[in-house]
């Protein structure tokens, strides 16, 4: 099993900034990506940012410009850094890894979420 255990959420005003931070632990010899979703009240869960052990990064497109994510050379940690905050980013953020165990050929990969951490932006 592996474990997802994040931080960093709040209230903020618009314009502020916030980190997120999420550190991987348990079965994770194997990485493909960790990353960060996030789900508004009424809406789907959206991809916001994914990023690989050896660096490569996705973010949405809507979002470059103001959020980056980094994993700070720690391959079991991501770090969503929020800058320029609306309203409208106000969701659940949940951290989410690609990892699992080792087999002879290669590595098997699950999905593992986190529990989620609450990002209010105030007008």
């Amino acid at each position: 099993q592996v474990q997802l255990l994040e931080s960093g959420g709040g209230l903020v005003q618009a314009g502020g900034t916030l980190r997120l931070s999420c550190a991987a632990s348990g079965k994770t010899i194997c990485i493909s990506a960790l990353g960060w979703y996030r789900q508004a009240s009424g809406k789907e869960r959206e991809l916001v940012a994914q990023i690989t052990p050896d660096g490569r990064t996705y973010i949405a497109d809507s979002l470059k410009g103001r959020f980056t994510i980094s994993n700070e050379n720690a391959r079991n940690s991501v770090y969503l850094q929020m800058n320029n905050l609306k309203p409208e980013d106000s969701a659940i953020y949940y951290c989410h890894g690609d990892t699992g165990i080792e087999v002879p050929l290669g590595c098997h990969y699950s999905g593992y979420w986190g529990q989620g951490t609450e990002v209010t932006v105030s007008s």
